[in-house]
């Protein structure tokens, strides 16, 4: 399978290209998806459509911000279990054999040189095509601000969450902060900033890798996804989160 047919069939799919907002968001969890050649990983049907295999409702929810922010968005398209994207190719858990309290049969094992196919197949053309994205919108001379946008369940190894909304910053947290202060005033979302995980959980790495290196304002946002579980749901936390959103980079760009 040629690196371009990868690139097409099973790694990034880009929406909205031309749109006139400056948010670029990326959903690296976007799918439950395990097409051949890796197939279901020895996974049950049930944990295939687990939080486990990917984050319910955040593609939905992309959407639906895309739409009302007049955003791009690049969104994955195969289980985070065959490739997690938002984790570099030497961490372990980029391909793990345990995630949460699953098994993942399918990553039992995995050689230098398999691991080193997946990388190739899945995570070399995502951050390809999102970096060609932000390299043609800098080229163009557009105002560009990185968003990630993920989901979390409510209940996590045994342990309840209260927070709903939680805002996870990297090294620059100008944008995080003022999306939480946002929220605090237009919502009455639980939203926590560095919650449920934070950098040191090794969950910016999208972030560090492609808005760092430019200096674009990013953050990494995360809804409890018992909020977003039906497309419906995700409509309504788009109307809630679209004006925190326009608000904070008001915020950042006043300085």
């Amino acid at each position: 399978m040629s690196l371009h047919s990868t690139q097409t069939d099973f790694a990034a799919t880009v929406e909205n290209r031309d749109a006139a907002g400056a948010i670029l968001l990326v959903c690296e969890h976007a799918s439950n998806a395990f097409p051949e050649p890796w197939g279901s990983l020895g996974l049950t049907e049930a944990q295939q459509r687990a939080h486990v295999a990917w984050d319910p409702g955040a593609l939905d929810l992309s959407r639906a911000l895309a739409q009302r922010l007049d955003a791009a968005l690049v969104h994955a398209r195969v289980s985070r279990l065959i490739y997690d994207l938002n984790r570099g190719p030497d961490r372990p858990d980029a391909m793990a054999a345990r995630s949460e309290v699953h098994d993942i049969p399918g990553n039992l094992g995995l050689t230098p040189q398999d691991r080193l196919h997946r990388a190739e197949a899945l995570y070399l053309p995502f951050h390809t095509a999102l970096h060609a994205e932000i390299v043609r919108r800098l080229a163009l001379g557009r105002a560009t601000v990185v968003i990630t946008l993920h989901s979390f369940t409510p209940v996590y190894h045994g342990q309840p969450r209260a927070v709903e909304f939680g805002v996870i910053h990297d090294a620059d947290d100008r944008l995080a902060k003022a999306i939480v202060a946002a929220a605090q005033s237009l919502t009455d979302l639980a939203c926590a900033l560095n919650e449920p995980y934070s950098a040191a959980d090794g969950v910016t790495h999208t972030l560090r890798l492609q808005a760092t290196p430019y200096g674009l304002a990013n953050a990494m946002l995360e809804i409890r996804n018992d909020l977003i579980a039906t497309p419906e749901q995700a409509e309504a936390m788009a109307d809630r989160l679209a004006p925190v959103l326009q608000q904070a980079l008001a915020a950042v760009a006043e300085g």
